[in-house]
């Protein structure tokens, strides 16, 4: 690694260490650990909700992905860009309104059962993890590949910086880390999308035309069909990435971090903005990889085409630019695994430890410790499972946690939003049934199975889809409204109350 990207690597970590020991000496209590206290404004906040958004599945994922699949890479950015139109109009305002630091908040603001809250817990810890390690596959891969030293270690280093993060600086620091990396990733991929512009001479048409000829993919490279042959496993993918937004825990615990529901909304327009630009972009940085860098030295550098950003970068501007980029590229998971340990430590203690084991008893420093052991534990399952899954697409990993929040979080937040008969009964079946279908018939697929052995396991699938949401969502639904059906009558009078206060902010 060069002089000047050690420097770089250093700045950018340095920045994010200062920003964390800024925050410890703002959070002192739960809410602030949790929350910030809730004084982020909308633009702060909206600009974080982009930093956590725009992942190592966005960056690094998608760029590969387009680069060897051309216009199948782009189902991806057309799909988390699509999904904030449904967290702006469906979720954030109510979710504010009832909800207090976690996503089994809002659910038992109708339902007080602790079991509805255990069960939300552990379905946040499972899309976190699953989450996490799609952003530790792709940070250990950038390193490996910058310093030359070995996955593992790679990974080991990522999973201590990010405890660090949460166990001092909590939410304050997280989103003040999202925030400077944000605009760090934008200026990146606004440099990189203009560089590749100029070679083709600021001619767009030019730029798809050519792309049809320098890939193996040929002219098919503009259409779909190249890695998505099967429309039914295309339609499948693309429903996890719309609808899971709104069932992402990191995602949903960003809307509790502001005073009220309208600046919540307002955040969503502000980071709907800045994700769609991004997402615009990733066309460039595609295109630009797999013409200026190729097909055969991205997989060389990574079998999932997850190092082709920052091998253009070096392409285009040489290890000035790809050192920039990889340090952003590095800034980027860290602020992104912050934010995931802290959800998932947040849906241990406050929720497990906090409300069902303390019932609602322990003091704020028993839920800081309990948080603090929670982000360690978080953190080091994580790393673990990251060390099997190095040959997967980052991209496509963090489709499948999606596909566990549209299935297992989203009916159930509709459901009790908008539902006057949902009750106990669906909303734990369709969190159960959800979350174990969308497992199951993961474990079934064809990316865990292949008879060519270029899965986790040589065999035939039993499941034929890649991803299985179109499936697993509406199984997700229909168990919540046949549960809600045969069990006992809603309590319509806290219906009431709840669409109340998710409709005017009432307490």
């Amino acid at each position: 690694m060069s002089v000047l990207g050690l420097f770089f690597f250093v700045a950018i970590v340095g920045l994010t260490l200062y920003v964390t020991y800024w925050a410890s000496k703002r959070t002192n209590s739960a809410s602030e650990f949790y929350t910030a206290g809730g004084g982020l404004t909308g633009w702060q906040n909206g600009i974080a909700i982009a930093g956590d958004y725009l992942s190592a599945a966005s960056f690094l994922g998608i760029a590969g992905a387009i680069a060897l699949n051309g216009f199948d890479g782009f189902f991806y950015s057309i799909g988390y860009l699509v999904a904030y139109l449904v967290v702006l109009y469906i979720v954030a305002e109510p979710l504010r309104n009832l909800g207090k630091y976690t996503l089994a908040d809002m659910i038992t603001a109708r339902f007080e059962q602790q079991k509805i809250r255990a069960t939300a817990a552990i379905s946040t810890l499972t899309i976190v993890l699953f989450y996490m390690i799609a952003q530790l596959v792709g940070a250990g891969a950038l390193i490996q590949l910058l310093l030359g030293i070995d996955y593992w270690i790679a990974v080991l280093l990522v999973g201590i910086m990010m405890t660090t993060y949460v166990l001092f600086g909590g939410m304050a620091a997280t989103s003040w880390v999202q925030i400077i990396k944000a605009v760090l990733l934008m200026v990146g991929t606004i440099i990189i999308s203009f560089l590749v512009l100029m070679k083709f001479d600021f001619n767009i048409l030019r730029m798809f035309s050519e792309m049809k000829t320098v890939t193996p993919a040929g002219e098919n490279f503009l259409n779909p069909g190249v890695k998505y042959t099967n429309g039914i496993d295309t339609m499948s993918m693309m429903i996890a990435l719309v609808l899971g937004t709104a069932g992402l825990p990191h995602i949903l615990m960003r809307f509790f971090t502001v005073k009220d529901a309208k600046t919540a909304r307002s955040s969503v327009v502000y980071a709907t903005w800045i994700v769609g630009l991004f997402y615009i972009l990733t066309i460039f940085l595609g295109f630009g990889a797999a013409a200026f860098v190729g097909s055969d030295e991205i997989i060389a550098a990574n079998a999932a085409g997850n190092m082709a950003a920052p091998l253009l970068a070096q392409a285009l501007g040489g290890d000035l630019l790809m050192s920039f980029v990889s340090a952003v590229a590095f800034a980027t998971i860290l602020a992104v695994v912050a934010g995931l340990v802290l959800s998932g430590a947040s849906a241990f203690a406050h929720d497990i430890y906090g409300q069902i084991i303390k019932k609602g008893q322990a003091t704020e420093k028993e839920q800081m410790k309990a948080a603090r052991f929670a982000s360690i534990g978080v953190s080091a399952l994580s790393v673990i499972l990251a060390l099997f899954a190095q040959s997967m697409n980052v991209a496509f990993l963090v489709s499948l946690a999606f596909c566990i929040a549209a299935s297992a979080n989203l009916p159930v937040i509709i459901y009790t939003i908008y539902w006057k008969r949902f009750n106990t009964t669906g909303a734990i079946s369709a969190m159960v049934t959800g979350l174990v279908s969308a497992l199951v018939l993961v474990a079934m697929s064809p990316n865990v199975w292949n008879p060519e052995g270029t899965a986790i396991f040589a065999g035939d699938p039993l499941f034929p889809l890649t991803n299985p949401a179109i499936v697993s969502v509406p199984v997700g639904f229909i168990a919540g409204y046949i549960g809600s059906l045969v069990s006992a009558k809603a309590d319509k009078r806290k219906y009431a109350e709840v669409a109340v206060k998710a409709n005017t902010g009432l307490k």
